[in-house]
Order: structure tokens, then C-alpha cells, then sequence
């Protein structure tokens, strides 16, 4: 992505929009980017690139290996651990239990514009075999159980999918093959929340996301119930 393609009106410092970009663009990469790599997707010369890449280094934002690649550095951690903290601390424990209890990955999603971000996600240590994927992912919010159940946290507005009117009657939201082939979601609303949050959770079987809606549902309530003020 270019910075001529992203349709959008560049606002501020072109600096530091090419910064982030070139952030986001190694945290996204699964195995990292080289220098030509960044320099390709931003349109810039490598010279640009570079610098780019080589500030983020200083900073622990990214970091570079024997290979060339830049990869994610250790500080972007303590930017994670930085947003909603209390939120995170309370649902994290909550989400394990629920986890452990159904072998299913659970998740943490925020509503962010147009999209569902993870923010956090717990992997069940009772079975080797279940869904997993990166904190970060992003959805869109008017597909999956994930969005649907943010949605559903927030007021009627006109032309929503129906999936959300039916996630507000029963208190939480589900899914199927929306996201990805195959895959079962279960999402519920974390109540008196702000942003808007939810938990998912995501399998394979059938069996086990019927099992999950009970569980969702109450564990939830009880992140919700727990939020100060």
C-alpha cells in the first residue's frame, strides 16, 4: 500500500505518517520486512526506508535480525499493556477460566471505527488442538459474532445486519464461516463498558459453540459487572 493509494487526506506531519505506517507495516508482516520491502509498499526511495526503519529501532519499536528483517521490538509491549489496562486485567482471568473450561480460544474485542480489534487472547491449556491467532486481528464490525455483538452494545441504527437485532434479544451474538471457513463464533457484549468491548470465542465444532453461549453470556456479565463506575 502506497501512500498515494490509501484514498485518504493526509492530515499533520508526512513524517510521522510514514513513521507509523512503516510500523504497522512490520508488526503486520508475519515474518518481518526488509528495507526494499517498506520502500516498495510506501513508495518511498530506500534511503527513506531506512531511515524510517533505523528511528523505530532506536526507539525498541522494531528491531533487526541477522537476516535483514525487521521485526516487532520489545517496547511495543508496553504499549499493549498501556490500553485499557483495568479492562484487560479484569477480563483476562475470566477469559482463561472460560477457556480452559470449554477448549476454545477465547478473545477480547474492542469496537474501533469500522472493524473489531483483539486486544487480548487466551489459548485453552486443556487441549492442543484449537484456534489461534494473533492479538491485533481485525474484522469487520458488521460481520462475525465479534461484530455483531459490539453493535449490539450500542443503539439500533438503520440498515444493521439482522444477525445484530437478534444478538440484543438474547444477550449475545454467533457466527458461522463469516470470518473464516468452517470456523464457529460466540461473542457477547461486556455491559457498562466503554469503548464498546465484547468477548469471543472461536472453534471448529459445532457442538462446542453451542456449549459456549451459556458460558459467554456469564462470563461477560461478569467482566461488566466487575468495571468500576
Amino acid at each position: 500500500m502506497t501512500e498515494q493509494s490509501t484514498g485518504r487526506t493526509q492530515v499533520g506531519s508526512q513524517t510521522l505518517a510514514r513513521g507509523l505506517r512503516a510500523l504497522l507495516s512490520v508488526v503486520e508482516s508475519p515474518n518481518g520486512v526488509t528495507i526494499q520491502q517498506l520502500a516498495t509498499e510506501l513508495g518511498v526511495h530506500r534511503s527513506i526506508a531506512y531511515r524510517l526503519l533505523q528511528t523505530l529501532a532506536d526507539f525498541g519499536f522494531v528491531s533487526q535480525s541477522a537476516d535483514s528483517f525487521y521485526r516487532a521490538g520489545p517496547r511495543l509491549a508496553t504499549l499493549a499493556d498501556a490500553y485499557l489496562p483495568t479492562l484487560r486485567e479484569l477480563a483476562i482471568p475470566v477469559m482463561r477460566e472460560v477457556a480452559d473450561e470449554l477448549g476454545c480460544t477465547v478473545s477480547l474485542f474492542v469496537a474501533n471505527g469500522a472493524e473489531a480489534v483483539s486486544i487480548e487472547l487466551v489459548e485453552p491449556t486443556t487441549t492442543s488442538h484449537h484456534i489461534a491467532f494473533k492479538a491485533g486481528m481485525r474484522t469487520p464490525i458488521n460481520r462475525g459474532a465479534a461484530g455483531y455483538a459490539l453493535l449490539a452494545a450500542g443503539p439500533q441504527v438503520a440498515g444493521e445486519p439482522a444477525e445484530v437485532a437478534l444478538a440484543r434479544e438474547r444477550g449475545y451474538a454467533t457466527s458461522v464461516g463469516e470470518i473464516e471457513i468452517g470456523c464457529y463464533g460466540v461473542a457477547a457484549p461486556i455491559p457498562n463498558c466503554s469503548p464498546r468491548a465484547c468477548l469471543n470465542l472461536i472453534t471448529y465444532r459445532e457442538d462446542q459453540a453451542k456449549a459456549a453461549e451459556a458460558s459467554i453470556l456469564a462470563a461477560a456479565r461478569q467482566v461488566g459487572e466487575a468495571l468500576p463506575g
